[in-house]
């Protein structure tokens, strides 16, 4: 794996002139507490610890703004998350709770939204925690070690957000395989793929949905945020009532984003770099731009061509490299 300073983060695709699209990040690691992590981080980037609870701390005011640290688990912060979770517990209880499964249950590192040319600096703080003895190799025990982008999304654009949602889909089953790197125990604990009646039903030509006819959709398929593209924060934006209709306790917050969470974190890899990953999606999003290509590999994929694994007749005219 080559070393993070050599990383190289591709352009989104995007028209100019336009605002630049900002990408967030999320990256678990097993090792150093919060607490522990995110003294790190201000030794290395600047910035003032300040404690929300016992397991999540942010770093005010840094070289990439304002860091977060915490317990990858909603109950250990119930001042936070009281209102989705089904049952209540008070600080004191969820302190200790959050002590108890610190072994097993990752932190996540949260950084906020940065422009594209600034991703390299994620490498950079990863390296910190790693060396503030931060460990992970994909997947713990119990599940992934995620690695999310959130990537701002063009709310009020349906074509475009079905554009992505489709071209994801159409290219999942290779993202998961270049993802798990043809290991067992890390494909296993991958988010579970769109179902294929979904996708076939949203590869269909004629597939133009208005925002209620989307998120009704993608709901009835995807009642979860277990997805490698996880839609709901940017469907919760758009219709509220709807999603929390049916999802009433699911663990989302409403954002204007592509929450692209199919990736694994490496964080105990020595110059492992989230560059490959952000890459990914680059593809992803090009393929969604390209709207011949896009209708293409719908067709090929409602035909039942096998071009995912490289082996379709049209493997290399339809997919990005």
């Amino acid at each position: 794996m080559p070393p993070a300073e050599s990383a190289s983060f591709q352009p989104l695709p995007d028209p100019a002139p336009q605002p630049p699209r900002l990408v967030g990040v999320e990256a678990e690691f097993m090792g150093p507490s919060a607490r522990r992590a995110a003294q790190a981080l201000a030794a290395g980037v600047g910035g003032e610890v300040v404690a929300e609870d016992a397991h999540a701390f942010a770093v005010r005011g840094s070289a990439l703004g304002d860091l977060a640290v915490e317990l990858d688990l909603r109950y250990a912060h119930p001042q936070r998350h009281g209102m989705t979770l089904p049952v209540r517990i008070g600080p004191k209880a969820a302190a200790g709770l959050g002590w108890l499964v610190s072994g097993a249950v990752p932190r996540e590192l949260i950084v906020p939204p940065l422009p594209v040319e600034r991703l390299a600096e994620v490498d950079r703080i990863l390296d910190l925690l790693r060396a503030a003895g931060a460990h992970g190799r994909g997947a713990t025990a119990f599940g992934s070690l995620g690695l999310h982008f959130n990537i701002d999304a063009p709310a009020a654009d349906l074509p475009r957000i079905t554009a992505v949602m489709l071209a994801f889909g159409l290219m999942e089953s290779r993202l998961r395989r270049e993802i798990a790197q043809g290991q067992r125990r890390l494909e296993r604990h991958l988010p579970p793929p769109y179902p294929p009646e979904f996708l076939h039903r949203i590869a269909a030509p004629g597939y133009r949905p208005g925002q209620a006819q989307l998120v009704d959709d993608y709901l009835a398929a995807n009642p979860t945020r277990d997805r490698g593209l996880d839609l709901l924060p940017l469907l919760l934006g758009l219709d509220p009532a709807r999603v929390r209709a049916k999802l009433p306790y699911e663990k989302i917050a409403a954002r204007p984003v592509f929450h692209f969470r199919l990736p694994q974190a490496h964080p105990g890899e020595a110059g492992w770099s989230i560059a490959a990953d952000w890459n990914r999606w680059v593809a992803v999003e090009r393929l969604a731009a390209d709207g011949e290509r896009l209708a293409a590999t719908a067709r090929a994929y409602r035909a039942g061509e096998a071009w995912g694994d490289g082996t379709g007749p049209l493997a290399e005219a339809v997919l990005p490299g």
